[in-house]
Formats: C-alpha cells, structure tokens, sequence
C-alpha cells in the first residue's frame, strides 16, 4: 500500500514527486511510502527544446530533461519507488484505498495524484467522468483536462500539470506538481501548513 502514488514521470509528476521526497525527515512523513509511475512515452517534453525555463540551461532538450531529472529523483530520494513501462488502465476505490491497474500489475494507494498529459487520447477507467475541454488551451487541439478544485478532484485525489487545466510551460507545470506536494504535506501534518525546504549547511 502506497501513501502516495503519482501517475505520470514528466515535469508535474516528477516535481511532485522531488517535494514529497524532500520532506523524508519531517515526523509526520514517518514510514510513508510514495511511488512514481514514471510512463511518458506521450509527454510533451519529448520534442522540446528550453530556452526559457527558470534554472534550466539554455539548448536543453527536453527528452534529455526527462531522463536527468528522473535519474537526480533516484540518486538523491531513493526511498521513492520508480515504476517504469507501466501504463496505467483502470483506477478504482476511493479514498484512502484506490487501485490502480496498469498493463502489468496491480497497486494499492492511500493518495493518488494524476499526472500525466493533456491529450484527449486520455483513456483511464474510473476517470472519465471528470474529463472536460480544456480551459486554457485553443479549442481545435481538443485538449482536455480532469474537473478539480484546486488541483482536487476528489478525497485523496489529485490532478496536477496540464491536465489540472494549465497552460503547457515547463515552470506552470513543475509549480502545478509542487503545490500538490505541499497540500498532500499539509494533510499529512494533520492539516497544519506544510511545505519542504533544503538548506545548505553552513
């Protein structure tokens, strides 16, 4: 059982996924397990190339971003489980137990954050009555995204990235990835306001 499962190893899940391992020594993070199914064979960072990306080196490729950034997650939080080449089907329950079926296997999670892309090819069972048109992009691309409230969809569920109805830009999507860090943070810390901050030691 997961406390935490994120769907999706692009730049929102991945974010996500950094804060949550970030907070490993805060008490109320205490044997929580959290996950990552890090599928993107369709994230938009697949033909990209930055330029404009806040602390990112200009000429970087986007496919290489992928594959650095889930490896920095790996060396420096190893206590988050990556799941790779799995495409999620069918998720189920409710909280705080959902099961998620991929391709391959089966998981159990207490939270669930959906973090994958904005294509209106988005086929996940249990999920598409919260499909709609996306809010803030051109009507002729037929995005979509998963009705929420702040990033909520439901108890224990969350939706970050373009598929929360944000515009598709590197830094929206890394802060849309982060703030459902720090609310999953916060409900862990018994509702108190909770976020994760690294500091050098001097």
């Amino acid at each position: 059982m997961y406390d935490v499962l994120i769907v999706g190893g692009g730049v929102a899940g991945v974010s996500c996924a950094l804060i949550l391992g970030s907070a490993k020594n805060k008490l109320f993070m205490a044997g929580k397990k959290i996950g990552i199914l890090t599928h993107q064979k369709t994230s938009n960072l697949q033909e990209a190339i930055f330029n404009n990306a806040y602390g990112i080196a200009p000429g970087t490729l986007g496919v290489d971003l992928l594959d650095s950034t889930l490896r920095n997650l790996r060396e420096t939080y190893p206590h988050i489980d990556q799941i790779a080449s799995e495409k999620v089907m069918k998720i189920e329950g409710e909280f705080p137990e959902f099961t998620v079926t991929t391709n391959k296997n089966t998981y159990q999670a207490k939270k669930l954050v959906m973090a994958v892309g904005y294509s209106n090819t988005f086929m996940i069972e249990g999920l598409m009555e919260y499909v709609e048109p996306h809010q803030k992009s051109l009507v002729e691309k037929k995005r979509i995204q998963l009705r929420n409230i702040d990033h909520k969809i439901a108890d224990g569920l969350y939706v970050a990235g373009t598929l929360a109805g944000w515009r598709s830009q590197l830094s929206i999507a890394a802060g849309s990835g982060a703030s459902v860090a720090t609310d999953i943070l916060t409900a862990f810390n018994g509702g108190i306001d909770a976020q994760s901050h690294d500091k050098r030691q001097l």
